[in-house]
């Protein structure tokens, strides 16, 4: 019955706390909920939700979570119906113990805003607990000549419950001689002491066995008991008397075990074993039984445990004096803890990240911390701080929480990491600090374009370079990390000559090597001028562009060009005048030349190759001018013919060949004057030169004849000599027709061939030889004819080309203009 009157009541009451769990303090800052102690795990104690404002599926979105100091929680979030519920079972009595209102504080923090609110939870008591007594049994001598009246002091009680739960009254059971009154204390509460109502008589009662009862206000009412013995004594008429009334002494927190707390000391003037004091401690807590000791014969009060500032601040303590006849006195002691500063500030960190992007702004959170210190006083006086040189500070924010932020903006090309030390220090004497260590890696921001090693580059490359063949490379550095570090490259768009520069030369984008994708040419452009550019992957990308000039380097693959004199459309050639009475170092004429290259490729040197009358005219080696060498003589021809070769410095060298007609006369008029009488000879001389040349015409006619013969008998017995011929090598080269020009109407031969035919007896040993052309614009000399080299020589034929055969085994037939050597 006694227990469902008291399941009852337990409802009735977590009705009023949820009630009551509802309220909040307006104006305090925190939020407060009621709850009974000794409730079931998940117990409802209130809409932490409505009270913060947000929506139960907001808790966990937002990361709404209670940030706890104890070890241990009690509490936990609800986060469908979001709702603060009991994590466990609570206790009270273990929670606060003797404290008559119990408060339990805790910080609720909101993850995304970093927001911290108080939550302060009343732990309300239920009458879980009865009255107990230490003792199991009491004892008691009373002298059988006490007065009526004498009250002798009985073991107090002890409930934990507070309120009208804990301890409100002693009983004791009825009997003749004694009775039972309370006598007041500091706290309020009330100590039991018997109290005799009438004499004893030792002889008719020795001993009184009573029963002592506490009785609690709880409903249903608990109690506790014990059994109470008082022996009757002989007279002892003196009790022992202290010399304080109540002993007060203050002592540090950090006494050790076995120091002296200070001395009590009771004298009674009986003599012998009634004058014999003995000191115990009387109604003693739990607690200060484990810290303190009393020596029963000398008084002395020393520590055997720890004494602990911040657990208990003061002790008050009842000792006891008793005689050998029994009568005892008592005394208070009051024992005041003072604090040392034995206790180091703690720093927790609630909330803190790993990472923070460089370039944050200023006042960006790195962590919410929070700094406790469990002394009092200027010992529990805690200041936080960092290094100076970094560039984060600490802003104070709920109570004990700090906020550290940064102060500047981060930038992870100088600083990568940072070890971030917080140092908490006391105000103690000495002081006490704590280190501890946040370590934040700044995370990478494309803040740094990619930058070339060079503000500008200038490549070289060899015109008439192989395609696809790579000539340069650019190097761009990027700062960053990772993608935000990885460089491509690119040209920019541009056309040159009218053509896209990409048909020109193209990049790799991953290493910023240049390829030539076309063969370049010096003499269509010497210089390249584009942009290179290197861009980054970060997101958005960053660039930088760099010039680079392409030089083309010249090669000799240019040979010089004859500008004069020009070679006319007709196919003859100018005829230069230089009179009969020019003297040595007349300027008769000039050739000129150019070269597309460049530099010592581009360098021009004259030279007189061949002339119809040697040592009569010279070249100058770099004017190219043509100048007469020695004065003209009567005996000198009329026309002269010069071949001049043009070369340049190259390597190797290439050269070109003009050939000059110089005629030699005063003026034109005397020129055809005198190609005319070269028609009609007037004296014998001339006679003879015109025979001379219709002997020579009928002579490369009767050549010409001779050699259609053999090559008609070749091919006829191709087919009896085509292993002798292939053995040999030998081959047959049409021979082109000679080329004339007129000037003025008197035709000229300005184009010669030599052909040379060799016929033996033997078959296998003749052969024919067709020179290579020698082109000339005027008359070759004699002894340049027999210059040419064969086209095929055999072995027979190995004896000089400018002999005849004596025995007729051999015919060779030169021909050549304009002389005409037959041997037969």
């Amino acid at each position: 019955m006694a227990n469902r009157q008291l399941l009852l009541d337990r409802r009735g009451l977590v009705l009023l706390c949820i009630f009551l769990g509802t309220l909040r303090e307006s104006g305090a800052g925190q939020i407060r909920y009621l709850v009974p102690e000794e409730t079931e795990k998940g117990f409802f104690v209130g809409n932490i939700s409505k009270d913060l404002g947000l929506e139960p599926r907001e808790l966990a979105e937002r990361g709404v979570r209670i940030v706890s100091r104890g070890k241990t929680q009690l509490f936990a979030l609800n986060p469908r119906s979001g709702s603060l519920i009991t994590a466990g079972r609570i206790d009270r009595e273990e929670l606060c113990e003797a404290v008559s209102s119990c408060f339990l504080n805790m910080e609720i923090l909101v993850e995304d805003t970093l927001k911290i609110y108080g939550v302060e939870v009343e732990i309300m008591d239920i009458n879980d607990n009865a009255p107990s007594f230490r003792e199991e049994e009491v004892e008691i001598k009373v002298s059988e000549h006490a007065t009526p009246g004498s009250r002798f002091p009985l073991p107090n009680a002890r409930d934990p419950d507070v309120g009208m739960n804990s301890l409100q009254r002693y009983q004791l059971n009825p009997n003749s001689y004694f009775s039972l009154q309370g006598r007041g204390k500091t706290e309020g509460a009330k100590n039991p002491e018997l109290v005799l109502e009438g004499s004893l008589d030792r002889e008719k009662q020795a001993a009184h066995h009573l029963l002592l009862t506490a009785l609690d206000g709880g409903d249903p009412i608990r109690q506790g008991t014990v059994p109470i013995r008082v022996v009757v004594l002989d007279i002892n008429d003196h009790i022992p008397k202290f010399t304080h009334s109540v002993y007060e002494v203050s002592v540090a927190e950090n006494l050790s075990s076995g120091t002296r707390v200070l001395t009590v000391n009771a004298t009674d003037p009986d003599e012998g074993i009634n004058g014999e004091v003995v000191y115990s401690f009387l109604n003693m807590e739990s607690k200060a039984s484990e810290i303190f000791q009393l020596d029963s014969r000398s008084g002395e009060v020393l520590i055997q445990g720890s004494l602990d500032f911040e657990k208990y601040r003061f002790y008050e303590m009842e000792i006891q004096a008793q005689d050998g006849g029994g009568l005892s006195t008592t005394a208070k002691m009051l024992v005041t803890v003072v604090d040392v500063n034995d206790n180091a500030p703690e720093i927790t960190i609630t909330s803190s990240t790993n990472s923070v992007l460089e370039n944050s702004p200023p006042g960006t959170v790195i962590a919410l911390l929070n700094v406790q210190d469990q002394d009092s006083g200027e010992n529990g006086q805690v200041s936080c701080f960092i290094p100076n040189n970094l560039p984060f500070e600490l802003e104070k924010t709920y109570g004990n929480y700090y906020k550290l932020i940064t102060n500047r903006a981060l930038d992870r090309e100088q600083v990568q990491s940072y070890d971030i030390t917080l140092t908490a220090t006391d105000q103690g004497s000495p002081p006490l600090s704590t280190e501890t260590h946040i370590l934040l890696n700044v995370a990478d921001d494309n803040d740094n374009p990619p930058v070339f090693t060079h503000s500008s580059y200038s490549a070289y490359i060899l015109e008439n370079n192989p395609r696809g063949a790579s000539f340069f490379s650019v190097t761009a550095l990027d700062q960053d990390s990772k993608e935000n570090a990885q460089v491509t490259y690119s040209l920019a768009e541009d056309t040159l000559q009218g053509a896209p520069l990409s048909s020109y030369v193209s990049i790799n984008s991953d290493t910023g090597v240049l390829y030539a994708l076309c063969s370049f040419d010096y003499e269509q452009f010497h210089e390249l001028q584009l942009w290179v550019t290197a861009h980054d992957s970060g997101n958005p990308p960053l660039s930088s562009n760099v010039s680079l000039s392409i030089f083309v380097l010249d090669q000799n693959d240019n040979a010089p060009e004859i500008l004069y004199p020009a070679l006319p459309t007709d196919g003859s050639t100018g005829v230069e005048l230089a009179p009969r009475s020019a003297e040595p170092g007349y300027l008769a004429t000039k050739v000129v030349a150019v070269d597309r290259d460049s530099g010592q490729n581009a360098w021009l040197s004259y030279r007189l190759l061949k002339a119809s009358e040697p040592g009569l005219f010279s070249v100058g080696l770099h004017t190219g001018e043509v100048r007469t060498a020695r004065a003209l003589l009567d005996r000198d021809a009329l026309k002269q013919s010069l071949v001049v070769a043009v070369q340049d410095h190259g390597q190797p060298p290439l050269s070109a060949t003009v050939t000059l007609t110089v005629a030699v006369a005063d003026s034109i008029p005397d020129v055809l004057a005198d190609l005319g009488s070269l028609e009609s000879p007037a004296s014998p001389e001339d006679s003879g030169l015109t025979l001379y040349l219709v002997v020579a015409v009928a002579a490369v006619s009767c050549v010409f004849l001779a050699f259609v013969i053999v090559l008609l008998t070749l091919r006829l017995r191709r087919w009896h000599l085509s292993r002798l011929l292939q053995a040999s090598g030998s081959g047959l080269a049409g021979v082109p027709a000679s080329q004339f020009v007129g000037v003025d109407g008197v035709r000229a031969f300005l184009q010669t061939y030599s052909h040379e035919v060799s016929l033996t007896a033997d078959s296998r040993g003749s052969h024919v030889i067709f020179p290579q052309p020698n082109y000339a614009d005027t008359l070759i000399s004699q002894e340049s004819c027999g210059k040419s080299e064969p086209l095929l020589i055999t072995e027979d034929s190995a004896t000089s080309l400018g002999k005849c055969d004596p025995t007729g085994n051999q015919v060779r037939f030169i021909s050549c203009l304009p002389i005409v050597d037959v041997c037969a």
